[in-house]
């Protein structure tokens, strides 16, 4: 089944413009004037994935949300859980969702998995709406036969990730504003005020101090090279994007944000959560462990902490326990893997992981409330010492030249 989009004409004149699914353009053809539209211009929808070769290319700017994901997730578990087949289900996905873009591409992993496809294989043709991390879980989730299960989890997953990243973005709101203010105030200042004093200060017959001598270079350079400023910051934003994620810059810098103050333990904190939650949730679904500890390990985002869980998952194969590997590691805190080897000496280990996710996800609540309460006294601070700079670099030659005077 494709997507056809059409523009047409109703019983009224009126011009409408929309979207038919239709396994062959001559049966979309007839739908279309069957509802009554006399129709202008038809033509099959295409994703612009890596693989698409023709049809009509997606609108610039479509998106397909973190909440469109999730609730697409959700609504695929319920319907493989009802013992629909995969295809069914998602011919009746292509019918529910309302994202347009995202409506094209189930379509089209429909077709993939009709002729043979695994999902997992369908799904990783789309990168940018399933990341590895969704094509993993899937994957193994369909070789150990609880696709389902996963799915759910999945479903959990984006929602979770969702309300973390709203935490985030209040957290970080005022601090960001507070750094956007304050850049602004001082390029007004050093591109349109200092100009105007310096030639003040070259009536003066006497070296001026260090500090003005800096203040007035910073000027003349942001009021020659403003162009120059942004795009540094332009290109090293797509520079620093780039070099993080690949697989040598997302190991040092996955290794510094685990050395960082106040967030080390936030980013410790939140895939400590994540990792627990997760294994709990698929041991007590009945997924194998060494399946769940493959799977866990791709929800991790820190490489380092990833090795760990690895490095566990081949102990546990050998026969020996979960939380050894992961304590001598040194990622994981010393409270969690004791937590975990009472658990697995007791049997209650899917117990015990639920235990330590629920008080782990209520810190990294209260941590991001402390970062927030740090950051802004930092601001302030830092805008302060910037203004007084400027400041004692203006007044003290101004009394000396009014001592000459």
């Amino acid at each position: 089944m494709a997507i056809y989009a059409y523009k047409g004409l109703d019983k009224t004149g009126k011009e409408i413009k929309s979207s038919v699914n239709a396994e062959s353009l001559t049966t979309a053809k007839s739908k279309i004037r069957s509802s009554g539209v006399m129709l202008i211009e038809i033509s099959e929808q295409k994703s612009q994935n890596k693989n698409s070769s023709s049809g009509s290319g997606l609108s610039f700017g479509q998106t397909v949300s973190i909440q469109d994901l999730s609730l697409m997730t959700r609504q695929l578990a319920t319907l493989i859980k009802a013992k629909i087949q995969i295809v069914e289900a998602f011919s009746a996905l292509v019918d529910q969702t309302d994202n347009q873009k995202l409506k094209i591409i189930l379509a089209e992993i429909k077709q993939k998995v009709n002729e043979g496809s695994s999902l997992a294989k369908a799904l990783s043709d789309y990168p940018k709406v399933f990341d590895n991390v969704y094509v993993n879980m899937v994957e193994a989730g369909e070789s150990s036969g609880t696709l389902q299960v996963v799915l759910l989890k999945l479903a959990d997953f984006t929602e979770a990730q969702v309300k973390l990243k709203n935490k985030v973005k209040g957290a970080m709101t005022y601090p960001i504003i507070m750094i956007g203010v304050g850049s602004l105030m001082m390029g007004i200042i050093f591109i349109f005020v200092i100009p105007k004093i310096t030639k003040i200060f070259d009536t003066m017959k006497k070296e001026l101090p260090i500090q003005t001598q800096i203040c007035i270079w910073i000027s003349e350079f942001l009021k020659g090279y403003w162009w120059a400023v942004i795009l540094a910051v332009i290109f090293g934003s797509m520079f620093f994007k780039k070099y993080i994620t690949s697989k040598k810059g997302k190991f040092k810098w996955d290794k510094l944000l685990l050395k960082l103050p106040v967030i080390g333990e936030l980013v410790m904190m939140v895939n400590v959560s994540r990792f627990c939650s997760t294994l709990a949730t698929l041991l007590n679904s009945g997924v194998p462990i060494m399946a769940a500890l493959k799977i866990v390990k791709n929800l991790i985002g820190n490489v380092h902490m990833q090795n760990a869980v690895e490095e566990a998952r081949v102990n546990v194969s050998e026969g020996a326990s979960l939380s050894a590997p992961l304590a001598r590691s040194g990622l994981f805190p010393t409270m969690v893997t004791h937590m975990m080897t009472l658990g697995e000496k007791a049997g209650e280990l899917e117990d015990m992981l639920l235990i330590i996710s629920e008080n782990y996800e209520d810190q990294v609540e209260g941590k991001l409330n402390g970062l927030t309460s740090v950051l802004e006294p930092i601001m302030l601070v830092g805008m302060g010492i910037a203004v007084a700079f400027i400041i004692f670099s203006v007044v003290v030659p101004m009394m000396e030249l009014n001592s000459i005077n």
